[in-house]
């Protein structure tokens, strides 16, 4: 089904709900789209990171434990 034909089916099915049925969808829908721009947020902000020499001192630190430090080792 395209992109068209589901949004022109779904807003059918919309005007056969009562108000607070439609609320709720519309709710639904808000979430949706919040939920989608916050991932899209993170994705790009993850991307701006992994790119930027910010944390590249991290990689210059020697390191100071190993798996001989641990007391108990847990599968």
């Amino acid at each position: 089904m395209s992109r068209e034909a589901l949004i022109e089916k779904t807003i059918n099915n919309l005007k056969k709900l009562p108000e607070q049925k439609l609320k709720e969808v519309h709710d639904f829908a808000e979430f949706l789209i919040s939920k989608e721009n916050s991932e899209l947020l993170n994705k790009e902000i993850q991307q701006l990171v992994s790119k930027s020499k910010i944390y590249a001192f991290l990689e210059e630190d020697e390191d100071i434990y190993s798996v001989e430090d641990l007391k108990e080792k847990y599968k």
